[in-house]
């Protein structure tokens, strides 16, 4: 999403495959490729330690994070990525500013780091229960954006990832948890509250897409019903801010000449 764009979630179809290689078959032999050139960028952008890169994923609920996550991890060294997960805050966090805690979490020089569910969050799920006055929740917009500057300053390259689902495919993933014993962990009675909101909850990711959506840290739209898809865009659009950051080796500070090793 360009900076000051418009949004319109309802005219994005959830089940596009738009610039994919093909059919799902297709598009999922190129993963060993995708997977493998991820792996390399992030290997060199560890030893770098001169830039970081932060992924922030958010959606609706069973909108396909964890499943994103696991198919973006598989290429990358744990050494140098994490995961930070966002609950609802603690009492400790609730004595600080709302971005007392995210800062905490952001990538180091060389890590990558995503972001499931984030800083969003208090201007997302605090907006739709009212849970502060919107005189406190709106100018949250400027404060993330410049925190994100901040982040940005320190070498951090920030991508906002919505994955974008449909209100059909939501009903048909939790149907899907509470059938399969292995899923049925994953789903809350409160899903079904939540989910009686969804129209307030678009309306809120439009405006915060809107409101954020800027050239150090950019917004992609993710049509997420297709799960093949969704990790082969958002597969694409890690590898190619990394690309655009060209991490490098870093240069021998030893001379190496007649090393031997007995």
């Amino acid at each position: 999403m360009r900076p000051g764009a418009k949004v319109d979630l309802a005219s994005i179809d959830t089940r596009s495959h738009d610039g994919a290689p093909g059919g799902k078959e297709e598009t999922e032999a190129t993963f060993p490729e995708l997977i493998a050139r991820l792996e390399e960028l992030q290997e060199r952008l560890w030893a770098e330690r001169e830039q970081s890169l932060l992924i922030v994923l958010q959606a609706m609920d069973a909108g396909g994070k964890d499943g994103t996550i696991k198919h973006l991890f598989r290429g990358l060294n744990p050494a140098g990525s994490r995961v930070a997960s966002f609950q609802a805050p603690t009492e400790i966090e609730l004595t600080h500013d709302f971005l007392w805690r995210v800062h905490q979490v952001a990538p180091r020089r060389g890590e990558t780091v995503v972001f499931n569910r984030s800083h969003y969050e208090d201007v997302l799920i605090v907006r739709v229960h009212n849970l502060v006055p919107e005189t406190v929740w709106r100018p949250r917009y400027q404060h993330i954006v410049a925190f994100e500057e901040t982040l940005a300053a320190a070498s951090a390259h920030v991508v906002k990832v919505f994955l974008h689902i449909s209100k059909e495919e939501q009903a048909q993933r939790f149907r899907d948890r509470l059938e399969d014993p292995t899923k049925r962990w994953k789903f809350r009675l409160g899903d079904v509250e939540e989910r009686k909101r969804w129209d307030d909850y678009q309306a809120a990711y439009t405006e915060a897409i809107e409101r954020t959506s800027t050239k150090h840290a950019p917004w992609y739209i993710v049509p997420a019903d297709r799960k093949w898809y969704r990790n082969w865009a958002v597969s694409q659009i890690v590898l190619e801010t990394l690309e655009a950051m060209n991490p490098q080796y870093p240069p021998l500070t030893d001379d190496l000449t007649g090393v031997e090793i007995v």
